[in-house]
């Protein structure tokens, strides 16, 4: 019986957290993986070293910026699909530095973009985007229900947002990533690309190496398991649906196999309303996890911070039959386990400081 044919697969940021994940998906279903990454975040080589020597002659790999459209150009040469997660993820960093949050997002992912429209033979092309395109959703009445923020407006609380929500782009991050949005949707439109766009938060699982500014999942996670005191911006009331990273890459796997039903449309994706929970719930299922929580204090929100956020994935769900199946506190017990594995409390010390 002959074997089918080997995809070419390029995953740009494809030692970050969510890469990671998703290039050993990729690997594990006989593609061939070339991962394009800086090595700029703190614990991705680690991360390459894992999918390396996990998958030796599967993944290759190129140390690059998306920013340098050459190494775009080498890189994308024969590609079946791309999956360009590449990007300035925190919204502190903007706020600091939005020149190069904007050349990163935006720009890097033009060159993307330009490349695959170059192609003769155009690779499907997913983008991850970012609830953050919605701005901080002050404008939703919310009320405190057991000790959540949540909708006044019953569909949304039992939905959650949709994509019909208007846009409202809100810090340079959620600039920079808005652009790089409707450009993806404008090429798909205006050039015929294959091309899709995940607008996602909340993200977490193995090999996530969270921090104060960005994945905030895995950084209670690390501050637990080291007994540091942790700091909440805002009351700990915020909701977030948060989704486990295998869910989020079979819902990747599902938009690839559904290529022609998802071009050209924007999917918000998340754990949905059954998977929402406070930041206060987060700690607690930590503590009941781990045996104790460190000390907690609180600081004023920061910009930009919503004090509510579910998707509503039934688009997605609808088109591709896509749902998350994993629970918040199966998710947290395998981020905790794989956090306090052996290789990992060196990174933990590193990241603590």
């Amino acid at each position: 019986m002959s074997r089918r044919p080997v995809a070419h697969v390029v995953v740009t940021g494809g030692a970050g957290f969510v890469g990671t994940n998703l290039v050993s998906r990729l690997a594990e279903s006989e593609a061939d993986v070339v991962v394009l990454d800086d090595l700029s975040r703190a614990g991705v080589e680690r991360n390459l070293r894992f999918l390396r020597t996990t998958y030796p002659g599967r993944v290759g790999f190129e140390r690059g910026d998306v920013r340098d459209a050459e190494v775009v150009r080498h890189v994308l040469r024969g590609a079946d699909a791309v999956f360009h997660l590449a990007a300035q993820v925190a919204v502190t960093t903007s706020l600091v530095a939005p020149v190069d949050d904007f050349t990163v997002n935006a720009e890097g992912t033009l060159n993307v973009l330009e490349e695959v429209r170059r192609l003769r033979r155009r690779p499907f092309l997913l983008f991850t985007s970012t609830n953050k395109v919605y701005g901080n959703l002050a404008e939703i009445p919310l009320r405190l229900l057991d000790e959540r923020w949540l909708p006044v407006e019953d569909d949304l609380r039992a939905h959650g947002l949709g994509e019909s929500r208007p846009l409202d782009f809100c810090t340079p991050y959620g600039c920079s990533k808005g652009a790089a949005d409707q450009y993806v949707l404008d090429y798909a439109k205006s050039f015929g690309i294959p091309a899709t766009v995940f607008r996602m938060s909340c993200i977490y699982g193995p090999h996530q190496f969270g921090t104060e500014d960005q994945g905030w999942v895995a950084h209670f996670a690390l501050r637990v398991l080291q007994d540091l005191p942790i700091t909440i911006y805002g009351d700990g009331h915020q909701v977030r649906d948060i989704l486990y990273c295998d869910d989020l890459v079979d819902a990747m796997v599902a938009a690839r196999r559904n290529a022609d039903a998802v071009a050209g449309t924007a999917f918000n994706i998340g754990g949905g309303p059954a998977n929402a929970v406070s930041l206060h719930d987060v700690l607690s299922l930590m503590g009941d996890l781990h045996g104790h929580l460190p000390a907690v204090s609180y600081e004023p929100g920061r910009t930009g911070d919503q004090r509510y956020y579910v998707a509503d994935s039934r688009l997605f769900g609808n088109t591709t039959g896509w749902r998350p199946s994993v629970h918040p506190r199966r998710g947290i017990s395998s981020l905790l386990r794989w956090l306090d594995r052996e290789e990992a409390p060196a990174l933990m010390q590193a990241v603590a400081r």
